[in-house]
């Protein structure tokens, strides 16, 4: 057994109003399977950077073995694959890549072939394979799962079952649930490591959210108790003041010099109050609220907003998948689901009347309003209000989404091209919860997104019945709020 061992760690970027990390003391063994999971912006990334070195900061990192983060930094996709790899990790033996390979169910072809032209699923198997090809080392695998289609999801769980020592960074609940033994989060005042999996700590914070509940009911009444008792310290204070002014017989001057006394003794108390106050404050802070989402859905007259048949898409007279029927009515929540490549995106393409090749019966209801979340969205730059006034945003209501899904307001003046994707795509999905639509059409919408904000994405489709289509893989999500799944 050895241990990380983190002192003191303190970080802040240049011009933060606060520290990302303050005085953070962690002792992490390197045989754990770690899952780390908080809400997008908490600095989760940071942590996994800080432990590569890639910033400076405070305090101490004391690393046993050597450290290598995932996703890895590459700058030539047009390489062959075998090739890539040897630039990425020169000492590489083949025979221990190709034996990870295949418990990734990844074909030795891929290795000679031009890495480009590899799907984002078996980008990122043969990237595992290249991480864990080497022992001795302890790894920072952050968010795996963005280009995973199920199955996908379904073998990197099983391969990392039977890993060790690694961190692995995801906001897929049962993909997570099914591979770590022990979880770092963070929250929304603190760090919280402990002992088991994703499910563990939902229990353990719903307990300690409830007892914080009941807590901060007692700290507001003792702060009320409190705020009342001084301004009548002040109150009393002024009165005794203004006993120095009358025409009555008395000793005005003993009266200023008590009034004085008075009016020193009641700011003293005024402070110490002050000071209670602020600290039972200190104990409100912890608890990450759900917040309820919004959503602008409009009825449609039509019984049916869209209706398929004998549908498929075809390239060259060659079908991505076997034809399929389908209907999508009022409060249908339709998921289409299926393995990378086959042609989820293009049905959405088809849809929305981009040029895609498709055969078949597709009818679309006329004067539906459509509101469409991308999947890719790395395009997406300039700052908030720039993207309010293009897309004719309602500001207020905006800007609250965006609060809601755990913006700070300081983000808000970050040019959007340096956010995090996770933040980027709350953007989007900000921007079509105030858009007014009959259909919503969402391609991979968790994509980068924390737990927390698909909690309330999932409460707010429940609570809403939108009219949707989805493509998504988490398989929790697709549980609750799916009305159909079409399997491609």
């Amino acid at each position: 057994m050895a241990l990380i061992d983190i002192r003191n760690l303190t970080f802040e970027y240049p011009g933060s109003v606060e520290p990302i990390f303050k005085d953070l003391n962690l002792q992490l063994d390197t045989e754990w399977k770690l899952g780390f999971i908080g809400r997008n912006g908490y600095g989760k990334t940071t942590f996994l950077k800080l432990l590569m070195d890639k910033y400076s900061y405070e305090g101490l990192i004391i690393k046993p073995i050597p450290m290598f983060y995932f996703p890895f930094s590459i700058e030539e996709y047009d390489l062959m694959t075998l090739e890539l790899l040897d630039a990425l990790q020169p000492d590489l033996e083949l025979w221990k890549l190709q034996r990870e390979m295949n418990l990734l169910e990844v074909d030795e072809d891929t290795l000679y072939r031009s890495f480009s032209t590899l799907s984002g699923g078996e980008q990122t198997k043969i990237l595992l394979a290249l991480l864990f090809a080497e022992e001795e080392r302890f790894l920072l695998i952050d968010e795996p799962t963005n280009h995973l289609d199920t199955h996908g999801r379904e073998v990197v769980a099983k391969y990392l079952q039977k890993k060790k020592g690694f961190i692995l960074v995801s906001h897929d609940r049962d993909f997570i649930n099914n591979i770590v033994d022990h979880i770092l989060t963070i929250e929304k005042s603190k760090i919280v490591l402990q002992k088991g999996t994703y499910d563990t700590w939902e229990k353990n914070k719903n307990l300690e959210d409830q007892y914080e509940l009941e807590q901060n009911q007692k700290l507001r009444k003792e702060i009320r108790r409190l705020k009342q008792s001084a301004r009548e310290k002040a109150i009393w204070s002024d009165k005794v003041e203004d006993t120095k002014i009358g025409d009555g017989p008395c000793d005005r001057g003993y009266i200023g010099h008590m009034a004085a006394k008075m009016m020193k003794r009641s700011k003293t108390i005024e402070k110490r109050y002050e000071k209670a106050i602020e600290e039972k404050n200190k104990l409100l802070k912890n608890i990450e609220t759900i917040e309820p989402l919004q959503m602008n859905v409009i009825e449609h007259h039509a019984k049916y907003y869209i209706r398929a048949e004998d549908f498929t898409i075809a390239y060259e007279n060659n079908n991505i998948f076997k034809p399929i029927e389908f209907t999508i009515e009022s409060g249908d929540c339709i998921v289409f689901r299926g393995d990378n490549g086959t042609g989820k995106s293009s049905i959405i393409k088809a849809i929305l009347g981009e040029e895609v090749p498709w055969k078949g019966k597709l009818e679309i209801s006329k004067g539906i309003t459509i509101s469409y979340v991308p999947q890719r969205f790395s395009f997406i730059s300039g700052n908030i209000d720039e993207l309010v006034h293009e897309e004719k945003l309602d500001k207020t209501k905006f800007l609250t989404m965006l609060r809601k899904l755990g913006f700070s307001r300081g983000q808000f003046e970050i040019p959007i091209e340096n956010l995090s994707m996770g933040q980027k795509k709350k953007i989007f999905l900000a921007k079509s919860m105030c858009e007014e639509a009959n259909l919503f059409i969402w391609d991979e919408p968790l994509n980068y997104i924390d737990v927390i904000s698909r909690i309330q994405i999932e409460n707010m489709i429940l609570e809403y019945s939108p009219t949707m289509i989805l493509v998504e893989h988490d398989k929790r999500f697709i549980d609750k709020v799916a009305t159909d799944i079409i399997e491609l």
